[in-house]
């Protein structure tokens, strides 16, 4: 049975926790009556209701300390209540981040970490499979290449099965992958090859710095722009904008955007990308559960070439807000196959412990008021890529059906 002093200290420490305790403390004048306290009537129900609706929780947690068959890090028990109070939005965007967690999104946020250098997504059998590789990264060297499936990680194996959803499943991967650097990881590969034959493959791996370039560019066509955006982190909207001036340097008269296998990344980086391609007008505009409304605009400043912007199935979140901007604008044309749908917004903030939450707050909405939320942006062109392409991008540009479709419009437009 709990003592009643662990029930007041769990009460006390929830009341600190939901911020209730700065109205309270502002207003308690205690006046001693022997062994007792008197208090406000209100402040005294509002102690009364925290603690029926905790103290289940508070009466578990010791009911697991002094009876499981193991003893249980206090630490790990406490992370596990919090990560379980996000998972019950049924949300897999809002999620509880203990201390590694937290230092292992920041940095991916910032461009660079500790990993192997690989870009992953999640394929049609809910495998984790490799987009590409960093170039001149650990896994490019050890000749890991696009198509290969990571089904473990140090001996664990991932199934879809075992998690709430994929997403959640690609977000354990990626964190088993990652991790100081100069360690080692090992994983199996499953490799198809060209007679459909499967085979495993194992690799040992040493974790490096990786600097997420998450921009790349060169003139493709003899007078065509082409920049591949991988994700929107802190360092892609300065470096998007110095590759494309260096391209207007080289003279190009139009520009192709690659923006597929995309998962998104920073609101603001996307919108100040989104800003230096359309005109005058609303990028994106955010709302909240109270339908309050937050508009991006962009300035009369605009690229002014023939633009084309291709997308695919993994393009998601800030990847649509582009899309789906430069779509309504008509300063471009979207090419390819239907984004991946993901039009909420989170919030991230970081707890004085180091931990972190990311909670989704609001849903955006293109300048035309379209809702992008399981529904994805439809490009205006529709082409599918071939099923054995291996290599998608300028080097392949004959099979990369996308990319050359997008070339063909932007080449008519220059005309």
């Amino acid at each position: 049975m709990i003592s009643k002093r662990k029930a007041t200290i769990g009460a006390i420490i929830l009341i600190v926790l939901t911020s209730v305790s700065t109205l309270i403390i502002s207003s308690i004048v205690p006046i001693p009556m022997n062994k007792k306290v008197l208090v406000n009537k209100a402040i005294y129900k509002e102690l009364e209701d925290v603690y029926k609706s905790q103290s289940k929780a508070v009466a578990l947690e010791e009911y697991i300390n002094q009876n499981y068959i193991k003893s249980i890090d206090k630490q790990k028990l406490e992370d596990g209540q919090l990560k379980g109070l996000f998972e019950a939005t049924d949300d897999p965007y809002s999620v509880y981040m203990d201390k590694e967690e937290f230092n292992s999104f920041k940095e991916h946020t910032k461009g660079t970490f500790g990993g192997i250098g690989v870009v992953v997504s999640l394929g049609e059998d809910n495998r984790l499979t490799v987009e590409r590789t960093i170039k001149g990264g650990p896994s490019e060297r050890l000749g890991i290449k696009r198509g290969d499936k990571i089904i473990k990680v140090d001996g664990k194996e991932f199934k879809a099965q075992d998690y709430k959803n994929p997403i959640l499943m690609r977000e354990g991967i990626i964190k088993a992958l990652r991790g100081e650097v100069g360690t080692k990881v090992d994983i199996t590969l499953l490799r198809t090859d060209e007679n459909k034959k499967e085979q495993t493959i194992d690799k040992q791996i040493k974790r490096e710095i990786i600097r997420n370039e998450t921009v790349e560019s060169r003139v493709i066509d003899k007078n065509i722009g082409y920049i591949s955006i991988e994700s929107f982190d802190e360092i892609t909207a300065d470096d998007f904008k110095k590759q494309l001036a260096e391209l207007k340097k080289k003279n190009i008269e139009g520009l192709v955007i690659d923006l597929r296998f995309n998962p998104g990344g920073i609101l603001g980086v996307s919108t100040d990308i989104a800003d230096e391609l359309m005109g005058e007008g609303t990028i994106v505009y955010t709302e909240n559960r109270n339908k309050e409304r937050n508009y991006i605009k962009s300035d009369k400043n605009k690229l002014g070439l023939p633009l084309a912007i291709l997308v695919n199935g993994e393009s998601a979140s800030a990847a649509e807000v582009v899309s789906g901007a430069v779509q309504d604008s008509k300063d471009g044309v979207i090419v390819g196959t239907k984004t991946f749908g993901k039009g909420i917004i989170q919030t991230v903030k970081q707890l004085s412990d180091g931990t972190g939450v990311k909670l989704t707050i609001a849903e955006y909405f293109t300048p035309k008021g379209r809702t992008i939320n399981k529904k994805g942006v439809e490009p205006d062109v529709v082409v599918e890529l071939p099923k054995d392409i291996e290599k998608i991008g300028p080097e392949n540009i004959e099979k990369d059906t996308q990319l050359k479709k997008a070339v063909e419009i932007v080449r008519s437009k220059i005309k």
